[in-house]
């Protein structure tokens, strides 16, 4: 390994926050994967894209709310430029949708082409032997989004090829500000309820005090996502191409764990026959819907593999940690932090004209809640000036109390304004919420991972 490529590893194993290294890709044949030069490359090849519409909202549009079609990448490029024969583009208009074919990996991508592979050199950033086997690809017209969202396992190399983006980042210490949901749910996705762009601060009153990190990605650029930090990422170019590569951690094995815990419970309550579960919950990515056996065994081979790795330590205090010398793997290759051990603050990272940290926006002006907010209390008081009628049940309430009726009247009264009835999304989001489930990971492994305290 040359002394850059070392030198490039030990950055990312300190980096705390996103930051974009500014040349690093000179000469990655990648670089021509314009959206053109694909299309030449895949030919007639269908690959599925996702649609939305260009329209002002306050609300994120998940992917379970979006249209899906097969099309050509050429059918998509003289889409983009207005023109005939676009398939099955024919029936979004340019002017009104953008389309995104996202998540493609590339081995599945270029099956029958292994040598562009060796396009994509991760192995200049210190990871011996990736290339874009390891790798994904996104092709956008201007406007396609991700929804605002954590990656549970692993940190991020974002290279960008074409085009421009704009990504919105926000810490893992603003996670409660983000409102965390895992409806719709896909595994290793944490997605935030907040349109970050155009936020409802009424619904969402916290997410004010969010600390929004925002970086334009240009072509030739990599960006490194650390660990747990929500992003939202749009397009503003008319076609953009980007190449990324999610990189494992130690700590994924637990991760793993806590997905395995997030899906048995989800796919349980959400699987139970019920009013409120007539939305589609499972994300498009997601293949099918796994039986509470298949999730159970998921589970326990997740439990049984932290087990094996042996890595388990329940909230370990990080002064120790923080100034012993970095980890090394069995070739001697220093190994990336995942367990939020903080930099000792003597070391020094080579911030300049090659590596930028993206900051934060603290000079953008503060969000206010509207005046006319509905964001009061939900119950008005009694005369007494104790709590209304929904405060006077006591903690000894039997649950066998409420009767049908009871539910019947409490649907007529909340017609109008007033506190909603809580929905099976709304319980999940309390009962898979990371905090929660984090500490749910520790007992199991406590119990039955072998983990020592």
């Amino acid at each position: 390994m040359s002394s850059c490529v070392f030198e490039t590893r030990w950055i990312l194993e300190h980096l705390q926050h996103p930051t974009v290294f500014l040349n690093m890709t000179q000469g990655w044949p990648v670089l021509h994967w314009t959206a053109q030069h694909l299309s030449g490359c895949l030919q007639d090849r269908l690959i599925r894209f996702r649609l939305g519409r260009k329209e002002a909202t306050n609300a994120p549009l998940f992917e379970t709310q979006c249209s899906y079609i097969e099309a050509t990448v050429t059918q998509f490029l003289r889409w983009t430029q207005h023109q005939t024969d676009v398939g099955s583009f024919s029936e979004y208009p340019c002017s009104e949708y953008w389309a995104y074919a996202d998540y493609k990996y590339i081995t599945t991508l270029f099956h029958d082409q292994p040598s562009m592979f060796e396009d994509v050199k991760w192995s200049e950033f210190g990871f011996e032997g990736r290339n874009g086997k390891e790798s994904t690809l996104w092709i956008g017209s201007e406007g396609a989004n991700t929804p605002c969202h954590l990656d549970t396992y692993g940190c991020n190399l974002v290279l960008q090829v074409q085009g421009r983006k704009r990504w919105h980042l926000f810490p893992p210490e603003d996670t409660a500000k983000l409102y965390p949901t895992r409806i719709p749910y896909e595994e290793s996705s944490v997605f935030s309820q907040v349109h970050v762009l155009h936020p409802d601060l009424r619904k969402f009153p916290q997410f004010q005090g969010a600390r929004a990190h925002t970086v334009t990605l240009e072509p030739g650029q990599v960006l490194y996502v650390p660990r747990h930090w929500w992003h939202y990422v749009e397009s503003i170019d008319p076609i953009t191409v980007s190449v990324n590569s999610w990189i494992e951690l130690e700590v994924d094995d637990a991760a793993r764990v806590s997905e395995a815990v997030t899906r048995t419970v989800v796919c349980a309550m959400k699987s139970a026959p019920s009013d409120d579960n007539a939305d589609t919950w499972l994300n498009p990515t997601e293949e099918e819907k796994l039986s509470h056996e298949e999730n159970m065994q998921y589970l326990n081979l997740a439990v049984s593999a932290q087990r094996k790795r042996g890595l388990f330590h329940r909230k370990p205090s990080p002064d120790p940690r923080a100034t012993q010398p970095a980890k090394r793997d069995s070739c001697g290759r220093l190994k990336l932090r995942g367990d939020g051990v903080k930099v000792p603050a003597s070391v020094r990272l080579p911030f300049g004209q090659h590596l930028i940290p993206v900051k934060c926006q603290e000079d953008e002006p503060e969000k206010t809640v509207p005046e006319d907010s509905s964001c009061d209390a939900a119950v008005s008081p009694g005369e007494d000036g104790s709590a209304g009628a929904k405060g006077k049940h006591t903690c000894g309430a039997d649950l066998t109390q409420f009767s049908s009726c009871d539910l019947a009247t409490e649907r007529g009264n909340n017609q109008g304004s007033g506190p909603s009835l809580i929905t099976t999304n709304d319980l999940l989001d309390c009962l898979v919420h990371p905090d929660i489930i984090s500490r749910v990971t520790e007992l199991l492994l406590e119990r039955h991972g072998g983990g020592h305290l």
